[in-house]
């Protein structure tokens, strides 16, 4: 029987960091549907993203390329028109490409609020969809229910009732049900990206912040714990929301899968997933919040692949494996081949600082193992040397005063 190239879809979500999963063993975390997703798929614990703040990290896994040499320098740059994208690739091995939510890579208004209709209603236009072949979605505005959605149908922006993963989440699965295959989508969801305290569906119960599990270096008393465990039970429950969420497309996408089996009578291959995330949050570790910082909390994300049949079966890989290696990864799945990483280490960086509250306050750029971690100021002098193996919470800063500025010129940092 005929075997045709295998569909693919990416699930990324925004602020999820790599711990807060039940299958990372994270006690907080409600999510059977990715539990069981990661009994069939290959969890690379070491991956991380490149640059641990949204459109940077967008552009990267997008293209294939590190910010800033793709284009988007600073928060406020979008993708360039003529960036080449994983949907021009799939495009050309006669792929229907579709992208769905949050874009995050088009041209914002600097001076209109980050929160709201504002950015929620711009208008992104096809030249700046990445390529795509069908678009619906949203700029950004983190507006976690009812979203407004614009794109291949919806000329004008209109609002959708609903919570903003039930929403995208149903609209691709409606997408994947047309039955053109081979197919490639990306299912973008800004959840569970703050404001933690938006309603979640009903069904999902917070949980008290004196009932949420702290980690080690989240310093105990005062505003910061406070802080952290008021925040924390939004965020849980907002993980727990998007795991059903995405929970129902992939049983949407399974269903479309065996539907198309029975009406052709050939085999199908099977649909490859991604689900991941574009960054972290420190959430108190440290003293600090947000994303933006090179501290494990922010860099390090989930990363499941598999549900296809050529790999999978709950296997857990160590490669550091960098959200940059999408492309390639895809590329290698639409091609019949087999992709492993290469590399001995993974870079990260910030390329430049993102002037809103509690983010970063600087540029840098470092590699990480599964071992070590070693992170330069813009100017080259070391900052943070962490042993991961020995200090996984990243307590001891083991950077000398000064720190050898040549070694920040080489991808190995010097270390390697």
């Amino acid at each position: 029987m005929a075997v045709r190239a295998p569909n693919i879809l990416w699930i990324v979500t925004t602020q999820w960091r790599a711990q807060a999963c039940g299958y990372a063993g994270d006690v907080n975390a409600r999510t059977p549907c990715l539990d069981a997703l990661a009994a069939r798929s290959v969890n690379y614990a070491q991956a991380v993203t490149p640059h641990p703040f949204g459109p940077f990290a967008r552009a990267a896994m997008l293209t294939g390329v590190p910010s800033p040499e793709n284009g988007v320098s600073d928060y406020y740059d979008p993708l360039p028109t003529d960036a080449r994208t994983i949907a021009h690739e799939l495009n050309g091995r006669g792929y229907d490409t579709a992208f769905f939510g949050k874009w995050h890579l088009g041209a914002r208004d600097r001076n209109a609020p980050l929160v709201g209709e504002a950015h929620a209603r711009t208008v992104v236009p096809p030249e700046g969809r990445g390529g795509f072949s069908f678009w619906e979605g949203f700029e950004s505005g983190f507006l976690l229910n009812d979203p407004w959605l614009h794109g291949s149908r919806l000329p004008e922006p209109v609002q959708v009732r609903g919570y903003q993963g039930d929403v995208v989440c149903g609209r691709a699965a409606e997408w994947f049900a047309r039955g053109r295959a081979p197919c490639f989508a990306v299912v973008s969801l800004e959840s569970p990206h703050p404001p933690y305290d938006a309603r979640t569906p009903e069904g999902i119960m917070r949980m008290r912040p004196e009932d949420v599990a702290l980690a080690g270096n989240v310093p105990r008393g005062g505003t910061t714990e406070a802080t952290a465990r008021r925040e924390l039970a939004g965020y849980y429950a907002h993980i727990e929301a998007t795991d059903r969420a995405i929970g129902r497309l992939l049983a949407a996408v399974e269903e479309t899968g065996m539907t198309r089996k029975q009406k052709e009578k050939e085999r199908e291959a099977e649909t490859m997933v991604v689900f991941t995330s574009v960054h972290g949050d420190m959430h108190g570790a440290h003293g600090l919040f947000r994303k933006g910082w090179p501290h494990e909390e922010s860099v390090r994300v989930p990363l499941l692949t598999g549900g296809g049949g050529r790999e999978g079966g709950g296997r857990r890989s160590d490669e550091l494996v960098s959200l940059i290696d999408l492309p390639a990864m895809t590329l290698a799945w639409a091609d019949g081949r087999t992709w492993g990483c290469e590399r001995d280490h993974a870079v990260v960086s910030m390329p430049s600082v993102v002037a809103l509250p509690h983010q970063c306050d600087r540029a840098w750029r470092g590699v990480r193992t599964a071992e070590r971690k070693r992170i330069f100021d813009a100017d080259g002098s070391i900052w943070l040397d962490f042993d991961l193996g020995n200090d996984p919470l990243e307590t001891n800063n083991r950077a000398a005063a000064g720190g050898a500025a040549a070694d920040a010129t080489s991808d190995s940092g010097g270390f390697l």
